[in-house]
């Protein structure tokens, strides 16, 4: 024992009070991250008596969609505008050692991955006639993940399946291998690149700024979103081929971000010719029946759908038969297109303060039914449809202009003339 009652360590015991201390160090940095991560602080706000109070994060959520909803309905009106409605879009994702970065929770790859998952399936909801490639940039190549096709599930497969970051990223490289296979596109499909960006710098074997105006030149519309810092050369892609860049500062932005693209872009003129389209509506085929699959080139049993012109069965549509090149469609696919032409007119505000006709307001909301009262019967905040002047609450207002595409109020004015 010494002096200051301290014991004097043996030989081995300074190494395990070093690990101790290491271990307590990785658990405090862990502990204080958990807490700085989630940001609990951020979630209150002082309200008029200056006591703290939770955030409504519902009435934030929907302040923030009713302000994408006026800008894209502003931004249509005041110009006449072409809607691309069948894309060709290809989803490029930086897999490079930058996407490894931690600073999004577990790491860039895997936020990436989730987002572009979600993404997948709300362009297909949104764009029925559409289809989707995926492109993986890596160890300075490119590499084609799926070809473009029209079903979301064998995207996803296939992205989760060659998940793994390594090497450096090469823009030009991922340019050249989409423009080899949109350049192909039929004149009548909006062609389009996503890039998903993590790292700072590019790795290129030869002039990017040539490939660039290649891509202007094919009339490719390149957008990117940035995950580090903005970049000069995303920047500069991005204004010649007339795409958008942002770059994202959490999660959340970053699902903004790429949700973003999901209803179908303004189409300069110059851009997208219009012509007609041959189609084709293609019966389901006899269950119980094997025949050969067109599209994956092999014997299966049971559904699927028969080309009317030159009788090959593919798996599900919409997509390209690969016999005679007829686009094979079905009628809902080109209605759940039709709504991006005729949106819904954006609903008006109904602040609960601002009622001096109170007892005129309904009760109910017109869609679901659920109550405009809280639970002290004092107005809650809603919206009113302009041309039909019905009450809705706020999750309705999102369903029917994300999802249904009608407004309940003006169909019921309809029927009701019809009847009459």
């Amino acid at each position: 024992m010494s002096n200051n009652g301290k014991r004097k360590p043996m030989n081995g015991e300074d190494d395990d009070d070093e690990e101790d201390d290491e271990e307590n160090e990785r658990d405090l940095e862990a502990w204080e991250k958990a807490y700085a991560d989630e940001r609990s602080w951020e979630s209150l706000q002082e309200d008029e008596s200056g006591l703290l109070r939770p955030i409504d994060n519902q009435a934030l959520h929907h302040a923030q969609y009713r302000r994408r909803l006026r800008s894209l309905s502003s931004a249509s009106a005041t110009s006449r505008i072409q809607k691309g409605l069948i894309r060709y879009l290809y989803l490029v994702l930086d897999l490079s050692r930058a996407a490894g970065e931690m600073d999004l929770r577990p790491s860039r790859m895997v936020v990436v991955a989730k987002q572009v998952e979600a993404f997948i399936r709300e362009f297909f909801d949104q764009n029925p006639l559409s289809q989707i490639g995926l492109v993986a940039i890596k160890d300075g190549v490119a590499q084609c993940l799926t070809d473009l096709g029209g079903s979301p599930e064998s995207h996803i497969k296939a992205l989760m399946g060659k998940l793994g970051c390594s090497g450096e990223a090469s823009l030009q490289n991922a340019l050249e291998l989409v423009h080899e296979q949109l350049d192909q596109i039929p004149s009548y499909g909006h062609r389009e690149v996503i890039i998903l960006y993590s790292a700072l710098s590019t790795c290129d074997p030869g002039d990017v700024m040539e490939t660039i105006q290649k891509c202007k030149k094919s009339k490719i519309r390149c957008s990117v979103i940035g995950l580090s810092a903005e970049l000069y050369i995303c920047k500069y892609l991005c204004q010649e081929t007339g795409g958008l860049y942002s770059v994202a500062l959490d999660e959340a932005h970053l699902k903004d971000l790429i949700l973003e693209h999901a209803p179908p872009p303004p189409a300069i003129a110059e851009f997208a010719i219009a012509n007609l389209i041959k189609m084709g509506f293609p019966q389901r085929a006899a269950e119980g029946v094997i025949s050969i699959c067109s599209c994956h080139k092999e014997a299966k049993f049971g559904g699927g759908y028969i080309c009317p012109r030159c009788k090959a069965r593919v798996c599900e549509l919409p997509t390209e038969c690969s016999i005679c090149g007829l686009t094979l469609v079905s009628s809902p696919h080109l209605a759940r297109s039709y709504h991006h032409l005729f949106p819904v007119t954006p609903f008006d505000d109904v602040a609960p303060m601002l009622l001096p006709n109170q007892h005129r307001r309904p009760k109910s909301c017109f869609g679901c039914q659920q109550s405009l009262l809280n639970p002290g019967n004092m107005p809650i905040r809603c919206v009113t449809c302009p041309k039909c002047k019905q009450f809705f609450c706020l999750d309705c207002d999102i369903y029917i202009h994300e999802s249904l595409h009608n407004c309940p109020g003006c169909e019921s004015l309809k029927d009701s003339k019809s009847v009459d």
